[in-house]
């Protein structure tokens, strides 16, 4: 399997994780009322299994960005090390005095 998938499904497990921690924790903190509301309707079960899969999927995604992030700031720490697109080329600037705008 690609690493690039094995990041994605451990960031996805890891988000719904940490979005299971949030909704119990708002659900017994009685956040704006939502642990109430819940325990008293007919259809708890769905409203908190929708609650956890809609933060599942922000979690998700943020752990994903962060990880994908995480990895960039790790391979940038060597800048000279000549494994990424930028290889220290300098660049070659030409002036035309009739294309300035000021």
């Amino acid at each position: 399997m690609p690493r690039v998938v094995r990041l994605y499904i451990k960031s996805a497990m890891i988000g719904f994780a940490v979005a299971a921690v949030f909704v119990a924790l708002i659900l017994w903190l009685n956040v704006a009322n939502l642990g109430h509301l819940v325990s008293t309707s007919d259809v708890a079960v769905l409203a908190v299994t929708v609650f956890w899969v809609l933060n599942g999927i922000v979690f998700s995604g943020v752990q994903f960005a962060w990880a994908i992030t995480a990895v960039a700031v790790k391979n940038d720490a060597n800048p000279g090390s000549g494994d990424g697109p930028c290889q220290g080329v300098p660049a070659r600037v030409a002036t035309n005095d009739h294309n300035r705008a000021c």
